[in-house]
């Protein structure tokens, strides 16, 4: 059977789950939740779980809470069950493999599009203008967007090389981008209805979304260390360290050497394959703790500080142009400013204190 056909099962399954009773709703959305956010389930977990449950509680006349306990412990017995090392191991700090990462950022990228079309639409009317600077403008901040995506999501697979020179081509692109605008001719070329344009961001978004998520991890997924290559397994080491599981580069620089000395003290003819295992299971036991929280609130806060950026460079320009007086663009600015600095702080401080990420 194949992987379309075990989730389209999955889906038909999980629109036939009909409760009963309300609060046996409320206990298998809870587990569901638990699932996805507090353990990092694989897709279809939560489904095949709550599919059990649901018979069995229908077999007992009895409600899930009476069969299962509370849905919070439920579900960290059933993470810790049916939730391998193997598939932890491929997950970054987030939860999210590069599979499920790309996409959802192209993906955003696409609804970011039909959110201005349709904002457009409204406030100045049916029909836009269309400019080759409008062109290259557009142009330029897909590419780099989409460039600095697949820095992002490189550099959480630990491929940090790759990570710097598509990092390396988002300034590339702006600079290129500033001068062809400077160059190409001013002047309307053409106008184009609105829906025209916010179909075509929809359909980037479906298309982004629609990629497999393995085709994806394989674009990201190293050649694993050739056997007996103990400097290359310890340099993917620090790679998974610092890149998917967020440490510090002194926390990986301690971890790689404590494996270095190991190595030097253990039986000549033994390697690091052989003596910790596979790298990527090694690294998220290294990872694994109370400390993981916390460096999954500040890789947070970062994005969140890279966002509030962008956004205030915008809301400064906005208010140059619009001299001070108060429309539609600067209240959502303000907002947007606003809104982004009350999470920056929050994961600031749930990054200094673990608990408060609870």
């Amino acid at each position: 059977m194949t992987t379309s056909q075990n989730e389209s099962q999955n889906k038909t399954r999980k629109n036939r789950l009909r409760w009963d009773r309300e609060e046996d709703a409320d206990w298998a959305a809870t587990v569901e939740v638990r699932l996805a956010f507090d353990h990092n389930a694989p897709a279809g977990l939560a489904d095949d779980v709550l599919a059990e449950v649901h018979e069995l509680v229908r077999e007992e006349g009895r409600t899930a809470q009476e069969l299962f306990g509370a849905p919070a412990a439920y579900a960290r017995s059933v993470a810790d069950e049916r939730v391998s090392e193997e598939y932890r191991a491929r997950t970054d700090t987030h939860g999210l493999t590069p599979g499920e990462r790309l996409p959802a950022a192209l993906g955003t990228l696409g609804v970011v599009g039909v959110v201005l079309c349709a904002v457009s639409w409204v406030s100045d009317g049916l029909w836009v203008d269309v400019s080759w600077p409008a062109v290259v403008a557009v142009t330029t901040v897909v590419l780099a967007v989409a460039l600095a995506a697949v820095a992002v999501v490189a550099r959480s697979a630990g491929r940090f090389k790759g990570a710097y020179a598509f990092a390396a081509g988002v300034p590339g692109a702006i600079a290129a981008g500033g001068g062809v605008g400077v160059a190409v001719p001013e002047g309307h070329l053409f106008s184009v209805p609105v829906p025209v344009l916010l179909a075509g961001c929809a359909a980037w978004a479906v298309a982004a979304f629609a990629v497999p998520e393995r085709v994806v991890d394989r674009w990201f997924a190293a050649h694993p260390p050739a056997e007996g290559d103990d400097a290359a397994w310890l340099a993917r080491l620090g790679g998974l360290l610092r890149g998917r599981h967020g440490m510090t580069r002194a926390e990986t620089r301690g971890h790689v050497r404590e494996a270095r000395q190991h190595l030097a003290a253990v039986p000549s003819g033994e390697h690091a394959e052989g003596v910790f295992g596979d790298v990527e299971v090694y690294a998220l036991r290294l990872a694994d703790g109370p400390r993981r929280k916390e460096r999954a609130a500040r890789r947070k806060m970062y994005g969140t500080l890279l966002l509030l950026g962008v956004v205030t460079m915008l809301f400064v320009d906005q208010v140059v142009d619009s001299g001070g007086s108060l429309d539609f663009w600067l209240a959502l600015y303000t907002g947007v400013v606003g809104s982004l600095g009350w999470t920056a702080v929050g994961e600031w401080r749930a990054s200094r204190r673990p608990d408060a990420a609870e």
